[in-house]
């Protein structure tokens, strides 16, 4: 089986000391591609940079996280388009809404939210979401602009059935995360996966951060590693009735052509 991560943010300094080791661990386990993640404009060029090394295995995002929407602005638009620009970028994001830190203020991450999501209209790419209790802004924002996107996912839902059958009323795609692992945090999800469209269907580590509750051999320091994704996929198997060969070939097959490897 070869598995996509969607979602892993590998220039973070949690894996600074073993970077090529953790790609290395995963590969072994079959996680041949993966999406890392850009999270503000520093961390988008790291990205991008770490995944012009091997562009058959990496596709990296450009964007900034509603954590850091205080730090939006022209600037930041213009090297942000620049970043864009680059072969390896697959999509923009990670841009959202946060109400659950309110790192950075509503109306920045509103603002900032619509600005990157009026990029990607004018570059033909897709998006890479997050959100956090603040659905209702989420969808009216995304919205405006959904029916210029190529295609959208929202990265690491943690939503209920009701939430889920509004972003697939936008045709949005859904990324899945150890949080299914955890019988208490990830009831909601648990419940629901069964009802995304194969079709929408994606999974991801979101590693660092993240890690399956129940993962068997967890680390001392709590690290997520994108090597735990097979684990993901066999609770999503289990929970969706459906042979871990056929999850693995679909939201490959999803993840390959939306992240334009």
């Amino acid at each position: 089986m070869e598995l996509v991560d969607i979602g892993v943010n590998l220039t973070h300094s949690r894996f600074a000391k073993d970077r090529d080791a953790v790609v290395t661990r995963a590969a072994a386990v079959g996680v041949t591609h993966m999406v890392l993640t850009g999270t503000n404009i520093a961390e988008s060029q790291a990205a991008a940079t770490y995944a012009a090394h091997n562009p058959q295995m990496f596709r990296s995002t450009a964007g900034v996280h509603p954590h850091h929407a205080s730090e939006w602005g022209e600037p930041a638009l213009a090297q942000l388009r620049e970043i864009a620009a680059l072969p390896v970028v697959g999509a923009i994001g990670e841009t959202g809404l946060d109400y659950n830190r309110d790192f950075s203020p509503r109306p920045a991450q509103r603002s900032a939210f619509a600005a990157q999501l009026e990029l990607a209209v004018e570059l033909g790419y897709s998006v890479f979401l997050h959100q956090r209790d603040a659905e209702d802004d989420f969808l009216a924002i995304l919205n405006d602009y959904r029916a210029q996107l190529p295609k959208a996912v929202l990265h690491c839902f943690t939503g209920n059935r009701a939430f889920l059958e509004r972003c697939l009323e936008m045709d949005l795609s859904i990324g899945v995360t150890g949080w299914l692992c955890d019988d208490r945090r990830g009831q909601a999800l648990r419940e629901c996966v069964s009802a995304i469209p194969l079709a929408q269907l994606m999974i991801e580590t979101d590693a660092p951060f993240l890690i399956p509750k129940d993962y068997p051999k967890k680390s001392k320091t709590g690290r997520n590693e994108p090597a735990y994704l097979p684990h993901i996929l066999q609770h999503v198997s289990a929970l969706r009735d459906e042979s871990l060969e056929m999850i693995a070939r679909v939201t490959h097959a999803n993840s390959i052509e939306f992240f334009r490897f």
